[in-house]
């Protein structure tokens, strides 16, 4: 998780989301979606434009942005078990578009995948 030195003015955990990396509180927002926009490759965005887009204070954007150029560890382990989740289900098979009928995972898969793309 990130540093607890760090004191985040608009970012928290969502206890009620599976994921761990950071959100714009009291909002359903991850840091790394607004991150994502910024650093698009096809078609970047301004801070102000993120702002305006979300209804976010610009220093919320600022935060977002510092927050995901930390590097923090939790953003990759979503990444990773997400990963592991959507192999798992069949999402990245190629014919999914297609016939888009996931595998239904039970309880126990989903956490045990998680460990796996964990490494525990």
């Amino acid at each position: 998780m990130s540093s607890p030195a760090t004191q985040w003015k608009y970012l928290e955990r969502n206890p009620r989301s599976s994921y761990k990396q950071l959100s714009i509180k009291g909002r359903k927002i991850h840091a790394r979606t607004l991150y994502g926009q910024f650093m698009s490759a096809e078609e970047p965005w301004t801070i102000e434009q993120i702002a305006a887009d979300w209804s976010l204070p610009i220093e919320a954007v600022r935060e977002a942005i510092a927050y995901c150029q930390s590097n923090p560890p939790e953003i990759e382990e979503d990444f990773r078990v997400e990963e592991a989740l959507m192999e798992a289900s069949g999402m990245n098979d190629p014919n999914y578009k297609l016939h888009p009928q996931p595998k239904r995972l039970s309880p126990q898969d989903m956490a045990r995948i998680e460990r796996e793309a964990l490494g525990q």
